[in-house]
């Protein structure tokens, strides 16, 4: 199989670096050693995806999904930059006696976490290409190998290092360390797990940013069960991370929400095979379950999964005093006129809106994905006045709105009876080339790209603009970059691409001035301003390029990339 011929320098490529260096130039002298290890992994991410493109094999054994490039060097330096900044932005916190010290021992555990579950994908996706000799010369093939180990130990060593001075005992930075291979192990055989069960789903970079992220989310909620179970044998912090740290009841509800939701799966097919085995022990044959019989356990085990087993999961992790769903109730009715009023506005704008769109999907001419750009402005509708307003109820929203995308798409792949085959085709008339019949991921990338710069804001926050990074990039920033390149675009970024300068300049400038705007708003209201101009103008115009170059998937990167910036 011949060679494919791809350019080194592309213009994906180049806002990485742009936005890669920007970050590693922003820490102090005492995180010199993580901006040293993003440069490394930056630098190792680089020569895995020159490998991915100019061999084929790679490419050939996942199947990734068409259309987009590997988008490995994306994929793996965006968590980890999101990670530092929220280092940058702890230090300052620190100096300011606004933060403890052991928030950000937290933090750092989670960027070496998230670091170190990309740099083992890296490793992996080495072996695999070292595997076909045949796709590029052996000398080739030798120096990459040598580079790759070679940073891949000056890794370890930063890592090391940085652990240590978090650590009170040498016993204590071992036990980080394995945590952290943990970490990597796992991210391995997730991203295994996720390519081969979901194939031309995803590109390696957007799995890799998906498993990152899972396996750090996951990785954070079992060391909180670790230390629960370890408090009272050994020290919290000999578990792996200083624990100790004071969290919210919001937090943890939407945690163990979406990861019980996750794991249901697995659950439930135990749940099926003991009951199939029984019929057969029972009847003396091979007889499996009914359809009818399948949905109707199908509906149990997930009414009981989530109503008994996860919360008893989150009690035991958090002391509530109540379970944890009453908790919730108690929230909302703690001011029942404004959340209830706010819960109205919401479905009343979703029915409408949706049954509107869907009718104008199934008879309009309009290009689908640029239908859907008016979710994107729906979003902005929805979340901007709750961001405002309400930031604490929005939090737990956005984890129950995701919790229903999730228990939905689980219906919708196993053909749930009654409802799994109308939503298949439901969900069908908002898909575009980006989803597959396998696995529609469009609204869960829009709602988490919208919801993960508000969760990662809460705590100290002395950058007010940075819990919009979602709504802003992606309901302001990127709609009107569609909408003007698709109506009056003449000059495109590229030969084979569709995104045009006309529509990126759209972008950016809109985002601006919405900006110029919300931030009186919010200095009326007594948000923290310290932002500069000119680094507020670097990070959207950093965003929109990336936008406009990226041939992944645009809402799951973009808005972590400018809260990443916006946290500098």
């Amino acid at each position: 199989m011949a060679k494919t011929k791809t350019p080194l320098v592309t213009g994906e490529r180049v806002v990485v670096a742009v936005v890669v260096s920007r970050v590693i130039l922003s820490p102090p002298l005492s995180l010199i050693s993580h901006g040293f290890s993003l440069f490394l992994l930056c630098l190792f991410a680089f020569l895995v995806e020159i490998r991915a493109e100019t061999s084929p094999f790679l490419l050939s054994r996942f199947s990734p999904r068409r259309g987009a490039s590997s988008g490995i060097l994306l994929g793996a330096v965006t968590l980890p930059s999101v990670m530092l900044s929220k280092l940058v932005q702890l230090t300052r916190a620190i100096s300011l006696h606004e933060a403890e010290q052991d928030e950000l021992s937290h933090v750092t555990m989670q960027y070496w976490a998230a670091s170190a579950s990309c740099c083992a994908i890296l490793i992996y996706l080495s072996v695999i290409m070292s595997q076909a000799k045949k796709t590029e010369s052996l000398s080739s093939s030798l120096c990459l190998t040598r580079v790759s180990l070679t940073g891949t130990v000056f890794y370890g060593v930063a890592c090391f290092v940085s652990l240590s001075m978090i650590s009170h005992t040498g016993l204590n930075t071992s036990l980080k360390m394995l945590w952290m291979l943990f970490h990597g192990l796992a991210a391995v055989k997730l991203i295994r797990h996720l390519l081969c069960t979901f194939p031309s789903c995803a590109s390696i970079g957007e799995a890799l940013l998906v498993t990152s992220g899972l396996v750090l989310y996951f990785g954070d909620f079992l060391a909180c069960t670790i230390a629960k179970i370890c408090e009272n044998l050994i020290p919290v912090d000999l578990v792996s991370i200083s624990y100790g740290i004071k969290r919210s009841e919001t937090g943890i509800i939407v945690q163990g929400l979406l990861l019980g939701l996750l794991l249901f799966p697995m659950v439930f097919r135990c749940v099926l095979h003991i009951y199939e085995t029984f019929l057969r022990k029972r009847d003396g044959g091979q007889r499996n379950c009914s359809d009818a019989a399948k949905s109707i356990l199908f509906f149990v085990s997930l009414v009981f999964f989530m109503v008994l087993a996860v919360p008893s999961w989150m009690q035991f992790v958090h002391d509530f005093h109540q379970h944890p769903f009453l908790w919730v109730l108690t929230f909302v009715f703690s001011e029942p006129l404004k959340r209830i009023s706010l819960c109205i506005y919401w479905v009343l704008l979703i029915v409408v809106s949706v049954s509107r769109f869907y009718s104008i999907s199934r008879s309009s001419k309009v290009e689908r994905i640029l239908l859907r750009k008016y979710y994107h402005l729906m979003a902005v509708l929805m979340f901007l006045p709750a961001l405002v307003l309400q930031p604490k109820f929005l939090d737990l929203a956005f984890g129950a709105a995701l919790a229903v995308f999730v228990a939905l798409e689980i219906i919708r792949i196993w053909r749930v009876q009654p409802l799994g085959e109308p939503l298949h085709h439901f969900m069908n008339a908002f898909t575009d080339h980006r989803d597959s019949e396998l696995l529609i991921v469009s609204h869960f990338s829009l709602l988490l790209g919208c919801a993960l710069p508000i969760w990662m804001s809460s705590g100290f926050n002395d950058r007010a603009l940075s819990p919009f990074s979602g709504i802003l990039s992606l309901g302001i920033g990127d709609t009107m970059a569609s909408m003007v390149g698709h109506k009056y675009g003449v000059l495109r970024w590229s030969k084979t691409g569709k995104k045009t300068v006309e529509g990126t300049a759209a972008g950016i400038t809109s985002v601006m001035a919405v900006c110029f705007v919300l931030v009186p708003v919010l200095a009326s209201m007594g948000y923290i301003l310290s932002q500069g101009w000119w680094s507020l103008l670097l990070a959207v115009t950093a965003t929109g390029m990336l936008e406009a170059y990226t041939a992944q998937l645009d809402n799951a990167f973009i808005p972590l990339v400018f809260y990443s910036l916006l946290c500098l």
